[in-house]
């Protein structure tokens, strides 16, 4: 079950999302509104500036974003906010001190730090407990009916499983919990407590999922992204903790965020991770 502690029931109903003033910025704040809509969350527009001198200038440019966008009453606040500092530090900072659920934030830009967080995406993401939804250039905010949530026989790789429920109660979507074909029966023993437990939680949850065993030779992140591509999905949703089995994992989440297919990612901090729904 979902536990909560005092500090998350005050928790701020708050997505942060960055934003360098190019096209996947706005990509990333549409797709911000759309996941924002159903539980009526606040968004604050972030910028991170070097010096104070550009603070107005950005912040003059982050208002026009806003007043430029189709909302209507009722809907979802958009805030702007600029802050001096670097991306890599800071935008984790921020969202931690403004108990953020989420942080929403576009990669693969032609510039700025969209660019640069899809190239250093990992050092961004692990330096925050704050849920990252990471969302490529080109990509629509649709229904999200299909999440698919890699696991391994770790315990770390089952953190994503409560924040992937969450989300898929809010948009009724299916979960599809994927698990890599094990040789070794210790192994084996191990993927299969994992499973029942997830089936055990998603149950109580009442949360839509299956249970794939993928088989094959190439890599486990092209296993992944190509799933997900045959079902059509939505979202990857992907637990980081550096101690994984894999002998490369952060080469396994840098490959998943930043997938050729454009599919949104999930991902968290396991080692960090603090509040258990987004």
């Amino acid at each position: 079950m979902i536990q909560t502690t005092t500090s998350e029931l005050m928790s701020k109903n708050l997505f942060i999302v960055p934003h360098d003033f190019t096209s996947v910025g706005d990509a990333a704040l549409k797709y911000a509104l759309y996941m924002a809509g159903p539980r009526k969350s606040d968004i604050e527009l972030l910028h991170i500036v070097n010096n104070k001198n550009s603070q107005r200038a950005a912040h003059q440019k982050l208002t026009a974003i806003i007043e430029n966008l189709d909302l209507n009453v009722g809907d979802v606040n958009v805030k702007a906010v600029v802050r001096v500092g670097n991306i890599f530090d800071d935008i984790g900072k921020i969202a931690e001190k403004k108990e953020a659920r989420l942080i929403i934030m576009g990669t693969h830009g032609a510039k700025g730090m969209q660019k640069l967080f899809g190239s250093y995406a990992i050092k961004v993401v692990t330096s925050t407990s704050v849920p990252f939804l990471v969302v490529q250039e080109g990509v629509e905010h649709k229904e999200v009916k299909d999440i698919v949530v890699p696991i391994d026989v770790s315990k770390e790789s089952l953190q994503i499983i409560n924040v992937a429920a969450e989300i898929a109660r809010t948009f009724d979507s299916h979960v599809h919990i994927l698990c890599e074909d094990q040789k070794d029966p210790r192994l084996s023993q191990q993927m299969k407590i994992r499973i029942s437990l997830v089936k055990k939680e998603y149950q109580e949850k009442n949360v839509k999922s299956s249970i794939e065993i993928i088989k094959g030779n190439k890599s486990y992140q092209h296993k992944v992204i190509n799933y997900a591509k045959n079902v059509d999905a939505n979202m990857i949703a992907i637990a980081y903790h550096s101690s994984s089995l894999f002998a490369s994992f952060d080469t396994y989440a840098q490959k998943i965020i930043t997938n050729d297919e454009n599919i949104p990612c999930l991902i968290i901090n396991a080692k960090l991770l603090s509040k258990l729904y987004y």
